[in-house]
């Protein structure tokens, strides 16, 4: 079953499931000779443990982000690198400081990823701005995002911003005008406050910053399958309690959000998605819907060399506007 509307959260608790469970333990540890008085000692206690983790909430810390260097990386000719320039730097206004550096790299200067790692190195840029395909006729088929990139984004450490290839004409027209309408997009929006912080900075001021989290279906029916197997655990007040605070934590972190970002006088508006169905789907009707400008996403995971298991398909799929991997 895949939902691809918003859960309905209804008024049952997560530790309504926890005590349901922990009495279910209890009696397991009655007929081993284990004392009422006990029984009901720890049915107490794990009801307690729910309700204070269920306190104990992730909430945003806001730290502006300026960019002291950009480093757009082509593969053009030198006064047409320059001229895509200025339109990546009237793109990123909100990010223009007065401090801010902004230099392009024709194509004539690397020819190979090593001389690219290289020059990158040498710079020390805040942020690269570059294209999918760099050096290579590959962008006449949208199935990967070119040797370059590939090894740009999880090599470095700086953030990479992907913008349309400029020869592909699958930009949408509202691509690569402005920024004032920027989503951050991930399946664990609470306590990431990192993400949040760049899809904000990168937002116009008095634009709109779309905070996502879209809880995979087919994972939650897989887990639900697994629970309906086990007697002890009755499955529907499982599937309400367990949807519900999936979708809880995210949007109590973006409650924090707002708090913080209006204390902080931000002129950028919050707007919220959370919802369980299929990512892909729900992330591209929103981009179409919203004529959303910019996407925010992580691609780096700490437990393997290749993009975040989230991210490639997206960046492969999600051509149309530019992407900020983080």
């Amino acid at each position: 079953m895949k939902c691809a509307g918003v859960w309905k959260l209804n008024h049952i608790r997560l530790n309504e499931l926890a005590s349901f469970d922990s009495e279910t333990r209890s009696c397991e540890f009655q007929n081993r000779d284990t004392s009422e008085t006990d029984c009901i000692a720890m049915t107490k206690l794990d009801t307690f443990e729910s309700v204070f983790k269920a306190a104990d909430k992730p909430v945003f810390a806001y730290q502006p982000v300026t960019l002291d260097q950009v480093l757009l990386v082509t593969d053009l000719a030198e006064a047409a690198a320059e001229e895509l320039l200025g339109r990546v730097r009237g793109f990123l206004a909100a990010v223009d400081g007065p401090e801010t550096r902004w230099s392009a790299v024709p194509g004539s200067a690397f020819g190979d990823v090593h001389q690219l790692l290289e020059l990158v190195e040498a710079r020390r840029p805040d942020l690269i701005v570059t294209y999918r395909h760099l050096h290579s006729d590959a962008w006449q088929w949208p199935f990967s995002l070119g040797e370059h990139l590939d090894v740009l984004t999880q090599a470095i450490a700086t953030p990479v911003l992907v913008l349309p290839h400029p020869d592909a004409e699958r930009g949408l027209p509202h691509s690569v005008h402005d920024t004032d309408r920027v989503m951050a997009i991930t399946d664990h929006l609470a306590g990431e406050s990192r993400l949040v912080n760049a899809a904000l900075a990168f937002t116009r001021p008095g634009g709109t910053c779309w905070l996502t989290h879209v809880e995979c279906a087919q994972h939650f029916e897989r887990y639900m399958a697994v629970i309906s197997r086990i007697p002890a655990l009755e499955t529907e007040v499982a599937r309400e309690t367990i949807a519900a605070q999936l979708l809880k934590e995210p949007l109590d972190f973006i409650r924090s959000c707002r708090a913080v970002i209006e204390a902080e006088g931000l002129e950028v508006r919050i707007a919220e998605l959370v919802t369980m169905g299929d990512r892909l789907p729900e992330y591209e009707k929103l981009i179409r819907e919203h004529e959303v400008d910019l996407l925010v996403l992580y691609t780096k995971d700490e437990d393997q060399l290749a993009m975040h298991g989230l991210a490639y398909p997206l960046a492969v799929e999600l051509r149309q506007i530019p992407l900020l991997m983080l």
